[in-house]
């Protein structure tokens, strides 16, 4: 009959879960038993966590990455980095190497900031022999230094929009980074591994009008940084994916080592150029870029406000190098180069972060030990803690935005 009323259906009661946890090579299974149905009846549905290799060959790693995830759904429990698929014992080679042959291992384990690589050997190897190098070498490392931090951001700035789903900025950001390769390739003959510094200073001087050609690069790079920042900080999708995500607090930051523009995106208001200068650094003003938020889109934020404050540095290298009278870019050194016995520890800060170089010498050709204190290292096992607790469709936006190579993790 029209509008009668319908009887109810009866109420089934919702499945009561209860949680089984239990320890297996290391990696917590757990087991989630539901009570299905009413009364006698009622049966059990035992359900497992999954365990997720991500890698080792993943397209969203800069290297050869494994991340082991153990899944509670779609949400991560457990991580667990599992990194040296790459490694190939620099630290060792280091040892039957001459002071001179460092210079070609050192600038490999991080292929995007090579300059920057080699720039702490000979920095530890010249503090060793109290060699005094000249001006103008000082300042033409300083512009090195900093162009090549400037290509270091621009891959990832490239590169990070394209993993969470943006394809264009990929080719804006390799358009840039072609006017610094060709001025740097101009200079060194190598467009990754530049092979240009040397022990006392650089490998020879400066081509005739390369400081202009220099200078014209930087211009153009800073002319159209917009095209990159236009498209990507207002563009709702990109914000969506990164805000808020993968919240990295300043006590996790000290507690794993992280440094540089990851660290500065979660407010550690710290940076060697300013707070320990080397090179010509202390004669520069050089701004540290910080953000407090700590999550995916500040560190985007830091990494595009960096390569503007590295183009400022450059155009001030370029500035002091055009008042310095003509001289020498290098020091004349023996044919056999040894190190006075001792040890010293030599810091810089990369483009990824704080790169550390440990010298050992008894006093011969080679060095006894040197230690490499790679800042992606410390910036990939900050993982394990970040990851739990986030969705699978997050990770790949966290690990992006940590900004590492993984021969750089790996040595």
């Amino acid at each position: 009959m029209v509008g009668a009323s319908q009887p109810e259906p009866p109420r089934i009661p919702r499945p009561s879960p209860s949680i089984r946890t239990w320890h297996d090579g290391g990696v917590s299974t757990r087991e989630t038993v539901r009570t299905v149905g009413i009364g006698a009846g009622a049966k059990e549905l035992a359900t497992e966590d999954m365990v997720l290799n991500i890698g080792p060959q993943h397209p969203s790693t800069h290297g050869v990455l494994r991340l082991r995830l153990t899944l509670d759904g779609e949400r991560i429990s457990h991580a667990e980095p599992i990194i040296g698929y790459m490694h190939r014992g620099a630290e060792k080679l280091f040892e039957v190497r001459d002071y001179r042959q460092l210079i070609v291992l050192a600038n490999r384990h991080d292929w995007l900031s090579a300059f920057a690589n080699e720039l702490g050997v000979v920095l530890a190897v010249e503090r060793m022999l109290g060699m005094e190098v000249p001006e103008r070498a000082v300042w033409v490392r300083t512009l090195l230094a900093e162009l090549n931090r400037v290509l270091n951001h621009l891959m990832f700035l490239g590169s990070y929009p394209l993993e969470v789903g943006a394809i264009t900025p990929i080719f804006y950001a390799f358009r840039e980074r072609e006017h610094l390769q060709r001025v740097m390739e101009e200079l060194s003959g190598g467009r990754m591994h530049y092979m240009f510094n040397r022990v006392g200073g650089l490998k020879e001087e400066m081509p005739a009008g390369w400081t202009t050609r220099a200078r014209e690069a930087v211009g153009d790079v800073r002319g159209r940084m917009s095209d990159i920042s236009d498209l990507i900080m207002g563009n709702e999708i990109f914000r969506a994916r990164t805000r808020g995500v993968g919240v990295l607090t300043p006590e996790q930051i000290s507690q794993y080592g992280v440094s540089g523009p990851i660290a500065r995106a979660s407010g550690v208001d710290f940076d060697l150029r300013r707070d320990e200068p080397y090179l010509a650094y202390s004669e520069l003003d050089v701004p540290v870029v910080t953000r407090s938020e700590g999550d995916c889109l500040a560190r985007f934020e830091c990494l595009m406000d960096q390569v503007h404050v590295s183009l400022d540095l450059a155009d001030a290298c370029l500035d002091r190098l055009a008042e310095l009278p003509p001289g020498p870019i290098n020091q004349r050194l023996p044919k056999v180069l040894k190190v006075p016995e001792g040890h010293t520890y030599a810091w810089t800060e990369n483009p990824l972060g704080i790169n550390g170089y440990y010298l050992v010498s008894r006093g011969e050709k080679t060095p006894w030990r040197m230690k490499l204190r790679s800042a992606s290292f410390n910036n990939i096992q900050v993982l394990t803690e970040l990851l739990p607790g986030t969705l699978v469709a997050d990770m790949i936006a966290i690990l992006g935005s940590m900004f590492f190579v993984v021969g750089d993790v790996d040595k």
